[in-house]
């Protein structure tokens, strides 16, 4: 490949025009403009950064699977996955072949488990002290990053009722596995603390009041991601 060829491939790639927003309500759309234009423009650096994060993710998850049947294995490792789908959903984007269903199931794994782990981290934190401080406030602030780039998606789609319905009934599913009905095995929800929930001969103890917080906080993010996402679509379709 000549160099102009590589710089003109360049310039495609990064001048995908950036959507003007629809006028929504602060509470679907709370990040100022310039930030979501600012995350359009360098859409392709979030999208490798998420797929390094989601190489990160399934490493850090080794030790969980170790512990889970084969068979549920897709449905473990909830942060990984839900970066895999915001970096398929903009790279879809920036190579014109947008995806509704991607970035309905983008947008809640990134609100979903972006905030949970905050929660999560916020909740057990004097649990959560075996791990270093440094690896702490990454997993803290890299998940809290993943919920402001859920709300650039609303600029790439219209959240068509269909794909929130599939979106919607995916993360049900790892909610019922994860806490309710674990179908195969234990409850499959990313391991908390060992002062939270023991391990005992390789299975997790699901102890109270530990699993009910987790579950509580799953739950209404489901419950909260549904309702934005449908809201989106109602506020545009009003303007």
């Amino acid at each position: 490949m000549s160099s102009e060829t590589g710089r003109g491939l360049l310039s495609r790639l990064f001048s995908k025009p950036v959507p003007e927003p629809d006028d929504l309500p602060w509470y679907v759309a709370p990040l100022p403009k310039w930030l979501e234009d600012f995350g359009l423009r360098i859409a392709w650096l979030i999208v490798l950064i998420n797929l390094a994060g989601t190489a990160f993710g399934f490493y850090y998850y080794l030790f969980q699977f170790s512990l889970e049947p084969v068979v549920m294995w897709p449905l473990v490792p909830d942060s990984p996955v839900a970066t895999l789908f915001i970096a398929l959903a903009l790279g879809a984007w920036l190579l014109g072949r947008q995806n509704d269903y991607l970035s309905a199931l983008a947008f809640f794994g990134c609100l979903k488990l972006g905030a949970w782990t905050p929660f999560v981290l916020g909740t057990f934190m004097t649990e959560f002290g075996y791990l270093h401080w440094a690896m702490y406030n990454f997993l803290f602030w890299s998940h809290l990053a993943m919920v402001v780039e859920g709300f650039l998606l609303h600029r790439i789609t219209n959240f068509p009722v269909k794909a929130v319905a599939v979106a919607a009934g995916w993360y049900l599913l790892n909610d019922i596995v994860d806490y309710f009905i674990p179908i195969v095995g234990n409850a499959h929800h990313t391991l908390l603390p060992p002062a939270v929930e023991p391990i005992v001969n390789g299975v997790v103890q699901h102890a109270s009041p530990g699993h009910e917080i987790a579950a509580a906080g799953a739950v209404t993010l489901t419950v909260l991601a549904t309702f934005l996402a449908l809201a989106t679509r109602v506020k545009k379709l009003e303007a």
